[in-house]
C-alpha cells in the first residue's frame, strides 16, 4: 500500500491561524507606532509652550518679544535663556515620513485682539501641504490632547485659517472655520490667552 503525502484540513487551519495571529501582531504594532508618533508630536506643542513659559518666568517677557510688549515678533529659538534649557524646543520634527514646523509668535490680525500662538504646519514656513488624511490625524491628536476634543475650531487649538511665517516667527495668523482635512495648512495653539 501506498501513503497518500499531503496535509490534512486540520494541519490548514493551524497554519491559516498562526498566520492570522502574526498579521494581526504587525497592524497592531503599526497602529501602536502611529500612535506613539502622534503623542510625540503633541508632547513637541507642549516642549514649546513649556520653554515659552520658563523664560517668561526667567526673563518677565517671552523670547522672541523684542519690545517686550507681551507679543512674540521673531523667532524665541535665537533667545539665550530658550537654548540653555535642558531641553530646548526645535522648529521641525521627522515622525516616520511627515516632518511637521513648529513656529511662535502672534496673529497680528485676529479679530479678538493680538494673541501668542505656537503654530504646527506640514511645511516650511507654513506653506500649502500635499498631505493625506494621516496629516490630518496628527493635527486632531494635538488637538485632542490640549482641548481635550478635536475641534479644529473651538477651545484653544484651532485649524489655520491664514498665516505667515517670517525669519522663524508667525508674524500674523488667523484661525479658520473648517473642520481639520488633508489640505489644512496646520493648527494654531493659543497657549498665553482664551
Amino acid at each position: 500500500m501506498r501513503k497518500n503525502a499531503g496535509f490534512t484540513l486540520i494541519e490548514l487551519a493551524i497554519v491559516l491561524v498562526i498566520i492570522g495571529i502574526i498579521l494581526g501582531a504587525i497592524i497592531k504594532g503599526q497602529d501602536l507606532i502611529q500612535n506613539a508618533r502622534m503623542k510625540k508630536l503633541a508632547t513637541q506643542v507642549r516642549v514649546w509652550e513649556n520653554a515659552l513659559w520658563t523664560c517668561y518666568d526667567r526673563l518677565g517677557y517671552f523670547p522672541g518679544d523684542t519690545n517686550q510688549n507681551g507679543l512674540i515678533d521673531s523667532d524665541p529659538l535665537t533667545n539665550a535663556c530658550v537654548s540653555n534649557l535642558s531641553n530646548p524646543p526645535a522648529h521641525n520634527v521627522r515622525l516616520g515620513s511627515y516632518t511637521f514646523y513648529i513656529y511662535a509668535g502672534n496673529t497680528n490680525n485676529d479679530n479678538d485682539g493680538e494673541k501668542n500662538v505656537i503654530a504646527v504646519c506640514g511645511a516650511s514656513n507654513c506653506g500649502t501641504v500635499s498631505a493625506d488624511n494621516t496629516y490630518a490625524d496628527y493635527l486632531r491628536s494635538v488637538d485632542r490632547t490640549i482641548d481635550g476634543i478635536a475641534s479644529a475650531t473651538d477651545g484653544l487649538v484651532k485649524v489655520i485659517g491664514s498665516i505667515t511665517v517670517s525669519s522663524d516667527a508667525v508674524t500674523a495668523a488667523s484661525p479658520g472655520t473648517s473642520d481639520y482635512s488633508s489640505s489644512s495648512t496646520g493648527l494654531l495653539y493659543f497657549f498665553d490667552r482664551k
